[in-house]
């Protein structure tokens, strides 16, 4: 998993760079999209929340001839151009996968890197994003290995947008699937639980975020058909898009293309065809 990319990105509006006006559909007595709504994406079929697992920065890096680091910078416009695309569309919730518990063997000064893009990123973007009634939230291990200045410039952001309810952005940052169940049961077990009453509810009750509703699509780019330690209690019954395409070069074109890919798609969740359980 390669971590959000690095800053060095000229913007050419707010947040994004290259989603400009949306061409929509021709209008015909059987499709009536609103203003502006990209052609092939269903508004009746807009995800509630997409979760992403932003691959291929280095790999991006190495074919350019560039340092690693490169990669992650040229990776910030795609980041943005997202989450322009989730404002655009309705989306309500969007989940980036920052920085794993895993990510921390990468080497020391390209993980130094990261720690000052996270704070930069924050610095330079949360006016913005405010602006745009865009809530800030992150998911992952406040440890002892995330430096206390990246803790306080989480908490200032997440402070200034508390009260936006427009699109909610979390940030995964020092997080792992499998860290967030062990301390979601850890934390019960503290409580003085009985076994017995262990359910689903009440783990889910003790993730990070419990408010947040699962994901309906997760989007992983570089072709890489894996999650690699994500969400992995959320995305029980997610549906997963694997675009072949490293993250610096997804655009708008492979938002909708994924948001189309899912539109089409039949939700199940565990039911026959004919029993479908409603949306």
């Amino acid at each position: 998993m390669d971590p959000v990319p690095g800053p060095g990105v000229s913007m050419g509006g707010p947040l994004s760079g290259r989603r400009g006006p949306v061409a929509s559909a021709p209008m015909s007595s059987s499709t009536s999209l609103p203003p502006g709504f990209p052609a092939g994406v269903d508004p009746e079929r807009v995800p509630r929340h997409i979760a992403a697992v932003m691959d291929g920065n280095g790999r991006w890096a190495k074919q350019q001839g560039r340092k690693r680091t490169e990669g992650h910078a040229a990776g910030e416009e795609a980041l943005f151009d997202a989450v322009e695309g989730c404002l655009d569309l309705g989306v309500e919730w969007f989940t980036v996968y920052a920085f794993s518990t895993e990510n921390w063997r990468r080497p020391a000064d390209e993980v130094r890197y990261l720690m000052h893009f996270n704070e930069s990123l924050l610095l330079r973007r949360r006016d913005e994003l405010n602006d745009r009634n865009v809530r800030i939230l992150f998911a992952g291990r406040r440890d002892w290995r995330v430096p206390r200045r990246i803790l306080k410039r989480m908490d200032e952001s997440m402070a200034l947008t508390e009260d936006n309810d427009g699109l909610t952005l979390t940030i995964a940052f020092n997080y792992g699937g499998r860290a967030e169940i062990v301390d979601a049961v850890q934390a019960i077990v503290e409580s003085g639980v009985p076994a017995g009453k262990v359910d689903e509810a009440m783990i889910s009750a003790h993730l990070y975020n419990p408010d947040t509703p699962d994901p309906d699509l997760m989007i992983r780019t570089s072709g890489e058909h894996r999650i690699s330690n994500y969400l992995l209690w959320q995305l029980a019954y997610a549906e997963l898009t694997f675009p072949d395409v490293l993250w610096p070069d997804f655009g708008v074109d492979h938002f909708d293309a994924a948001l189309s890919d899912f539109a089409g798609r039949q939700r199940r969740f565990g039911a026959a065809p004919m029993e479908v359980v409603p949306q």
